[in-house]
């Protein structure tokens, strides 16, 4: 999700200055994502150079209020009406982590993988006792992002575990044999590399 249609979303609902928009932000997330009030400020100020927002004069305690514009709501339209893309989401960072750890000498990926699924199921707990802990109507909107936490969580043990099965079958290439192929059932054989069949 982009702050800049979290800030456009939360706008739809009323004139807000910087303070109110953070602090509105993380009601609504749950405060699963906290924001700095620089990045709300910093955001607003490209809202309003492209004309989603505009400011308000001052209040007489020197707040600024923004509020949406006929553009921005435009913009929140077709954002709440597009799908989200794998390709918008950041990198999987613990995907590539398994993957340098597998090509990096000295690297005992086994304990990267249990490290891992333990520190995830501690998120999972945390979580998971969050989620019970009300069930108020009221708090649906957080709710649901916690149950999105609450899944992610539970596919990210998941993949761990069959990344800890794979590595039970890994058997990591050497250079110049060619990969093993299956004779009588039995992927044991290894053909053997050019060089070799020539002597």
């Amino acid at each position: 999700m982009s702050i800049r249609h979290g800030l456009l979303a939360l706008l739809e609902r009323g004139q807000m200055y910087g303070y109110q928009l953070r602090a509105a932000f993380e009601e609504s997330t749950g405060s699963t994502w906290p924001l700095n009030i620089g990045q709300v400020y910093t955001t607003l100020a490209r809202l309003e150079r492209d004309g989603l927002v505009r400011s308000l004069p001052e209040s007489e305690a020197g707040q600024r209020p923004y509020e949406i514009t006929d553009a921005g709501r435009a913009d929140l339209t077709l954002w709440f009406a597009t799908p989200v893309s794998r390709t918008d989401r950041p990198r999987d960072e613990l995907a590539i982590k398994l993957a340098l750890a597998l090509t990096t000498p000295g690297v005992d990926v086994r304990s990267v993988v249990q490290t891992q699924r333990a520190a995830t199921m501690r998120t999972l707990q945390e979580l998971t006792r969050l989620k019970y802990a009300s069930d108020q109507p009221e708090e649906l909107p957080w709710r649901l992002v916690l149950d999105a936490m609450v899944f992610q969580a539970e596919a990210e043990v998941r993949w761990l575990d069959h990344c800890e099965t794979s590595l039970v079958r890994y058997r990591p290439s050497v250079p110049g044999r060619r990969p093993p192929v299956e004779v009588d059932g039995s992927a044991e054989a290894v053909l053997p590399t050019d060089e070799e069949a020539r002597r």
